[in-house]
Order: C-alpha cells, then structure tokens, then sequence
C-alpha cells in the first residue's frame, strides 16, 4: 500500500530538515556521551543514568525515523505558483465566522505543520477541508463536534 502523501509548504519542510539535522548530529552524540559516562560508573543493571540514557535514546531514534518518513513521502506546494482564486495548501485565508461576526485568519498547510495557536490549519482538519476548492464570497458549513459552523470566505491571499 502506497503511503500517505504529507503535503507541506516550503517552510514546513524547512524544519522538519533542521529537526532532523539536530537530532541526527547533536542529539546522537549528546546521547552517545551520556551513555559512555554512565557505563564509566559501572554496574549497568542498577545504573539509573544508563536506563535514563537509552530511553532517551530510543525516543530520538523514534523521532529521526518518523521524521525520515515524513520527508521520504513529502509533497511541497510552491507557494508562489499557488491559484489564488481558490483556496489550496499555502494559501492565507480571511473568512467570517457568521454566528459570531468575527473576522479570523488562518493559512492552510498540511497536516504536520498544523499549528492553531499560530493560525495554521491543516488541509485535513474540518475547517480546512471544507475550505479548500472555494472562492472569495463562498460561505461554507463546516460540520464540528458543537454544531455545523459557517464561514464566508473574505480572502485569499499568498502568505509570504
């Protein structure tokens, strides 16, 4: 089965290639070091420094191999060659929350960039699904655990 695509925009790849560089280059060898110094006091079957070591270890060596995951199966949208008339990953959206009147701005990006306290929301959430494909002046139902939510799309915009 063919793995799933991670669409990402260009900063989004950006760090998850620095993560990576980090964990690979510092981590490891901080690690390594912890491990070497713990092995110097001896015993290793009650040495809580070693234990310590290798569950840190192993939960860097989780992560490296997620994010090489992530990247073998990235998809970048180039965010200047994006169709502004509608909306797609990359985008900055302006829309109207309807019941409350309340102008919110979001930029669509994929899933592992998600980040709502920074206004980015995933192609994949609810509201990001329901938003991608649609124009300025498109109001949208979004269907949420409180209740189907509506939003007029007011913009579109790069978000460079």
């Amino acid at each position: 089965m063919a793995e799933k695509k991670n669409i990402m925009t260009y900063e989004g790849l950006k760090k998850i290639e620095e993560e990576l560089q980090y964990l690979k280059v510092e981590k490891r060898q901080d690690i390594a070091q912890k491990l070497k110094e713990a092995r110097a006091q001896g015993d290793l079957s009650e040495n809580a420094e070693y234990d310590a070591a290798k569950d840190e270890q192993r939960d860097i060596e989780a992560r490296i191999d997620e994010l090489e995951k992530i990247l073998k199966n990235a998809e970048v949208v180039d965010e200047d060659e994006i169709d502004l008339d509608k909306i797609n990953v990359g985008c900055q959206v302006k829309i109207l929350d309807m019941e409350f009147n309340e102008e919110l701005e979001y930029k669509i990006v994929g899933s592992t960039e998600a980040n709502s306290l920074k206004g980015k929301i995933s192609n994949e959430s609810p509201v990001g699904m329901a938003l991608i494909g649609k124009k300025v002046g498109d109001v949208v139902d979004v269907e949420t655990q409180v209740g189907v939510l509506k939003y007029k799309v007011l913009g579109i915009q790069r978000s460079n």
